[in-house]
């Protein structure tokens, strides 16, 4: 590039844009139940309904549309962590021309599928959007194709632009030209470039502040280094934005125009994955919820209020199977869900007591989410429990309301290696556990349910395995492990009878014998 475009150069472009052969003018709602929680107004950009279900579309088609009918002819390449990928397959097949797409090999399947169901020549190299780049750049070379970029060109950033100028045009319709700041999600920094452009030509008021995740912020790093910096790994959770060299026009652009940047963690984006399905019924992926979640961060960090907010829903290409990650880290990453490792006495009936203690908590009853146990100690029980908490800041209250009552308690709410691993291993052998049988209950998954479920085990005998975790569903299950004396086996058969609860006995199933008994 010989001579640097001014934001001038780059306002005239996106205003003669060809984008819409192919794209559509995505709505801008205002998430009603969110801007209530927050007291000020958020408005959701929807580039999750573009045909691609991602704005990558913009970019592509705006490069190619500008291509010769010789360069066309030839055929096009592109990197891509998938959406700039479906973007371009799309665009090349609108205009007839070969596309081949170079993807990292941790991109979702369903952004695999779409590119090949588009007619688009998918190639899987290297684990991030710079190894698949330095592997197209070698095909585009043996090949003789036109490289696409998913961010680094002038065309790409215009097409990414109209986003701003269809946004501005928008507020007008919903009553009011306020708009304090748009927050947009970082990769490589294509959109945030064309986004940033349009707005400080048009309404230079406006803040543009940029959002990473706490492991892919490259493009910050660049603008505090003064120069562009390669991150030696990124994380993959939101890998719409999983970039570790940003673009060099991008970053001259950003480094010029771009406001602030905010951070954010990736319980934090399965929060905010939750409140935009709260507000819209569409599930976005995790770069798309990336703005959402630096707009409640802002407003919680400047106690901000009556203002308006815009975040950009870059995408809603979320592999299927990821949902249940996302729906366990959104309670947590808004604190609706505290997590603790309770001690309580190992004898008969201190399981009830507990549970009688956690039903008075100030601040009214909460709903048990987790309950796991095994026991360990002839003296001591060691107890993982989740409880839903209706306030952020409420885990350090519980916590010392437990050692009020006498119980030992450590708050585990904020422990990665608890959420991620400890909660799936609290379990295994236990020479403790001499005459144990084991159960699996059935019961209807409602408030109380599982408290009520406790109060009906008999102290006659004790517990000595538990488990349950709430899914969600319409019914609850628990693995339960009691410690019953030969002599007592028909008096217990006749209290699972009595007890008005679905069973299964599971004391002869192969796997508990591997790994519990």
């Amino acid at each position: 590039m010989t001579q640097a475009l001014t934001p001038a150069d780059y306002l005239t472009r996106i205003l003669n844009a060809r984008v819409y052969d192919v794209a559509v003018e995505s709505d801008l709602d205002i998430a009603k139940n969110l801007s209530r929680r927050l007291h000020n107004k958020v408005l959701l950009k929807r580039e999750d309904q573009q045909p691609v279900f991602s704005f990558k579309l913009r970019g592509a088609y705006n490069k190619m549309a500008n291509l010769t009918a010789e360069q066309l002819q030839k055929g096009v390449i592109c990197a891509s962590a998938g959406n700039h990928a479906q973007g371009t397959a799309m665009s090349a097949k609108k205009l007839g021309c070969r596309a081949v797409i170079v993807m990292p090999t941790t991109t979702p399947q369903v952004k695999i599928d779409a590119v090949i169901a588009l007619g688009g020549e998918a190639v899987l190299a290297g684990e991030s959007y710079s190894d698949a780049y330095k592997h197209a750049v070698k095909l585009q070379k043996s090949e003789g194709l036109t490289f696409v970029h998913p961010f680094d060109d002038p065309d790409v950033i215009a097409g990414q632009g109209t986003i701003a100028m269809e946004l501005l045009r928008q507020l007008q319709k919903l009553g009011s030209q306020r708009l304090d700041a748009i927050f947009v999600p970082i990769g490589g920094g294509g959109l945030i470039a064309g986004i940033a452009n349009y707005i400080k030509a048009v309404r230079p008021e406006v803040k543009v502040i940029g959002v990473h995740t706490k492991d892919s912020n490259a493009m910050m790093q660049s603008v505090q280094a003064g120069e562009r910096v390669e991150l030696a790994d990124v994380g993959l959770f939101a890998d719409g934005t999983a970039v570790k060299l940003v673009g060099a026009e991008t970053f001259r652009v950003t480094q010029g125009l771009v406001d602030d940047y905010v951070t954010v963690d990736t319980d934090a984006v399965c929060a905010a994955i939750k409140d935009i399905f709260t507000d819209t019924r569409s599930i976005v992926e995790p770069s798309g919820a990336l703005g959402v979640a630096a707009i409640k961060q802002y407003v919680a960090r400047h106690k901000t209020k009556g203002e308006t907010y815009a975040a950009i829903l870059s995408g809603a290409n979320m592999n299927f199977d990821r949902l249940r990650f996302v729906a366990e880290r959104a309670e947590v990453g808004e604190e609706r869900e505290a997590l603790f490792a309770v001690t309580i006495p190992e004898e008969r009936g201190s399981f009830k007591h507990f549970c009688e203690v956690v039903g008075k908590l100030p601040g009214g009853p909460r709903n048990v989410t987790e309950f796991n146990y095994r026991i360990s100690h002839d003296s001591k029980a060691h107890v993982f429990v989740g409880l839903t908490t209706p306030t952020r800041g409420e885990s350090e209250k519980i916590c010392k309301n437990f050692q009020k009552n006498g119980f030992e308690a450590l708050d585990l709410t904020f422990d990665e290696m608890a959420k991620e691993h400890l909660r799936h291993m609290v379990g295994g052998h236990s020479p403790l556990a001499q005459d144990e049988r084991l159960l699996r209950f059935v019961f209807p998954e409602r408030p109380g349910a599982l408290f009520k479920f406790l109060s009906l085990m008999a102290p006659t005998w004790n517990i000595s395995l538990f488990h349950y975790r709430n899914q969600g569903a319409d019914y609850g299950r628990i693995l339960v492990g009691m410690q019953v004396p030969a002599k007592d086996h028909k008096k217990f058969d006749s209290f699972l009878k009595n007890l008005g609860y679905p069973w299964v006995e599971e004391t002869s199933n192969p796997a508990y014998q591997l790994f519990l008994k």
